[in-house]
């Protein structure tokens, strides 16, 4: 585990800020206090299903499977405390709220006395639909919640059998209580009491769960269990590494990607205070970089700035955005696979057309918390800390580099300050190279910890970006709207190809994250080819991946050919979806019906831009309010009408749309856009990638469709609406489409 940070490297300011407040309460108990304590006795089942067999928990039923035990998820301490274990990853999108609220309330458990920790690549935390080590499609509330429903239930069932033992009561005379076991009689005892005697108990294989009506926790808007350790700087990430003798490397990566060393000049990095060794050592894609440990990031860093290197690039292509955009309108001309294959003979005699191109760029992830590994190698085994979206993933690639086999690796896993996709990686690139330093240190006598930390400008410039887009459409429809032909093409490199992903996502030469979001729900004939060119820039899912184009030409389509035919956009889109999709219906009249669209005076030079969009089984609609301010377009307001099911933790759901919103903005903003010269990134920080600032930000109103379905995803869906929207409001001022992100008015 990591220790606590060491303050003396924070500023002054902050030093003296958490000094003041370190007096601890129930509300901030370390998870080191915690478990000294629900070591003493109590259902500390938590580590995994073949330690708690060693502390004499009950024998796990052969018909479970790991990720039904309760006891690799439920922590009761002595003093009620319950500690629950989540299997996923923690990186801004409230999962370790959500999943907690979701056991709890079939455990009865008191709220206030609920906690939660990360879990790691044991077995027991794959994703129990998926049978991986996942945090990604916005699946963790959709596919954890039976699960962890049942995991709640299981644990009550325990207790409320140890509690029956104990008075020699019939178990059908028992019932819970937020947190207490209450009998016949005034009997009574707390789960803190119970738990070591719950651990005896047989796992039931089967459970009854609550009437949804009966939830007491589960859709009420509940507050963050990570909000103040965030709010007050205390929150661990990865990055905040902090153990015993550890060192600290910075990676010098190629210019270009998958380029080699010519010549190394290290003798100014070694002579740099605190610097340790400079390492030669594999690069992802098979080039080479140079890593200078050191016994801090500042001098590790110093020590890179003086390093002399000669690249040899010769042997690698040179990607130039320019020439890219040109060879991908030639590739468009080209015959390829089909992903939809209607008939396109009416496109001769349809009365109206549209001819449109649209071109969107490799984008960076760019989360707020650059890229970081901390690796301990040891005889036999190692540790990795890391926040990590596939830590069975990394364990298995860790385990490779090291020479050890994947169970001989521990992941444990670390919140993350953001990731959008750049965590959840095929070829695990920033943790291969994390191992490979360690590897090489341990080579060169540094037998210690090593903690490997990329700079902002890394990041950036470290590739595995949104894939770089071209689509031309062809449009044929009649005065109705009607449209009678749609041939359409998409190029753009695969995301799977090549990955571990690949079986099940690529069919027919055609990767389903590229057209994904493409056609559905409008009933349009389409013609729809596919083209994955190779090229030398790393490419990766970006929060909600294919639809972060998609949506944007779907939409922005849909909105033309409303304009073409003079027909509200709203009463358009309620046409084409019919009586087949009442949940785009729903999620379009909330917005419409919350935003005052069609009954609200707007200011002048205001207009109104609607989209709606479905991925990951949610439905996301905007109704936005924008204007043109000295040649740029701005976003005033914008209102969500969302249909994800049952929302589990409504606040939740609106700080994942209110994020996914801006997230959604910066696609639009001039300067959000990775470009390549030669083949390197022109882009380095924040000053030349641009991200929305908090004056960006515009008024966000977020609604749920009231439903009592199993929840759909959450994570990404509020994303891909959003551009399409605002882009639909300034056509209606400026008339002139928008087909290009960034948005260019000129």
């Amino acid at each position: 585990m990591l220790s606590h940070i060491d303050h003396r490297e924070l500023p002054r300011a902050l030093q003296h800020l958490l000094e003041r407040g370190q007096t601890v309460d129930i509300a901030t108990l370390p998870r080191r206090s915690f478990l000294k304590i629900a070591g003493v006795g109590g259902l500390a089942l938590g580590a995994f299903p073949h330690l708690a067999m060693g502390q004499g928990a009950a024998p796990a039923s052969s018909a479970l499977k790991p990720t039904q035990q309760p006891s690799a998820f439920v922590q009761i301490a002595p003093n009620g405390e319950v500690m629950v274990t989540i299997n996923r990853l923690e990186f801004g999108q409230g999962v370790q709220t959500a999943l907690p609220m979701i056991l709890a309330e079939e455990l009865d458990a008191d709220w206030s006395l609920v906690r939660s920790q990360h879990g790691s690549n044991d077995p027991a935390y794959v994703d129990p639909l998926w049978g991986m080590h996942l945090t990604g499609g916005s699946n963790s509330v959709k596919h954890s919640f039976t699960q962890y429903r049942e995991l709640g239930a299981r644990a009550r069932a325990m207790l409320l059998g140890a509690a029956a033992a104990r008075w020699n009561v019939d178990v059908t005379s028992l019932r819970t209580q937020s947190g207490l076991v209450l009998g016949p009689g005034g009997l009574q005892a707390s789960y803190g009491e119970l738990a070591e005697a719950a651990m005896a108990q047989p796992v039931p294989e089967k459970v009854m769960l609550k009437d949804p009506k009966d939830f007491r926790l589960i859709g009420k808007p509940t507050g963050r269990l990570d909000a103040r350790a965030k709010s007050s700087g205390r929150q661990d990430f990865g990055i905040d590494a902090h153990l015993p003798g550890q060192l600290t490397a910075v990676v010098a990566h190629p210019p270009v990607f998958g380029a080699r060393l010519a010549s190394v000049d290290d003798s100014a990095a070694r002579a740099i205070q605190g610097v340790k060794a400079v390492l030669r050592v594999p690069a992802d894609r098979g080039g080479e970089s140079v890593a200078v440990v050191a016994n801090g990031y500042w001098p590790a860093k110093l020590g890179r700035d003086a390093l002399k290197l000669q690249w040899d690039t010769s042997k690698v292509e040179k990607v130039d955005s320019a020439k890219q955009l040109a060879q991908y309108r030639e590739l468009a001309k080209q015959p390829g696979p089909l992903r939809f294959d209607a008939d396109m003979s009416p496109m001769a005699s349809a009365p109206r057309h549209i001819e449109a191109e649209f071109v969107f760029p490799y984008l960076a992830h760019a989360p707020m918390e650059p890229l970081n590994c901390t690796v301990q190698i040891s005889e036999g085994k190692a540790d990795l800390w890391v926040g990590t979206q596939l830590p069975g993933l990394d364990g298995a690639a860790a385990a490779r580099v090291l020479g050890l086999k994947p169970e001989q690796v521990a992941v444990h896993v670390q919140m993350a300050g953001g990731g959008f996709g750049r965590r959840a990686i095929g070829s695990s690139d920033y943790v291969v190279e994390a191992c490979e330093i360690a590897k090489a240190a341990r080579a060169a006598g540094l037998n210690a910890l090593v903690r490997m930390v990329w700079s902002r400008e890394d990041d950036i410039r470290g590739g595995y970006y949104r894939p770089m887009h071209l689509h031309r459409a062809r449009i044929g429809f009649d005065a109705k709207g009607k449209v009678l032909a749609w041939d359409h093409v998409l190029v753009g490199q695969s995301i799977t190809m090549g990955t571990p992903f690949e079986g099940g996502m690529v069919k027919n030469g055609i990767d389903a994250t590229g057209p994904e979001g493409m056609l559905e729900p409008y009933p349009f004939p389409m013609r729809l080819t596919v083209h994955h060119p190779k090229v030398n820039v790393p490419v990766l899912w970006w929060r909600s991946v294919g639809s972060t184009h998609n949506a944007f030409v779907m939409e922005t389509l849909v909105d033309e050919i409303a304009r073409s035919t003079k027909q509200d956009p709203v009463a358009y889109r309620m046409q084409l979806f019919g009586d087949k999709h009442p949940r785009h219906r729903a999620a379009l009249q909330l917005a419409v019906d919350r935003s005052g669209y069609g009954k609200k005076r707007l200011p002048a030079g205001h207009a109104w831009g609607v989209a709606v969009h479905e991925s990951f089984e949610t439905v996301v609609a905007y109704v936005v309010e924008a204007s043109v301010k000295r040649g740029s377009a701005v976003l005033h307001r914008a209102t969500a009408g969302v249909h994800c099911n049952l929302a589990v933790n409504p606040r939740t759901i609106e700080a994942q749309v209110q994020g996914a919103a801006l997230m959604g903005l910066s696609m639009c903003l001039p300067g959000a856009a990775i470009t390549l010269k030669d083949g390197e990134v022109q882009q380095s920080n924040f000053m030349d990638f641009v991200v929305p600032r908090i004056t960006d930000m515009p008024e966000i109103a977020v609604h749920v469709v009231p439903s009592a379905d199993p929840p759909t995803g959450m994570g990404e869906p509020g994303l891909p609406p959003l551009a399409p929207a605002f882009a639909n409001a300034i056509t209606r001022l400026t008339g002139k489409p928008l087909r290009e992100l960034p948005f260019k008015l000129a």
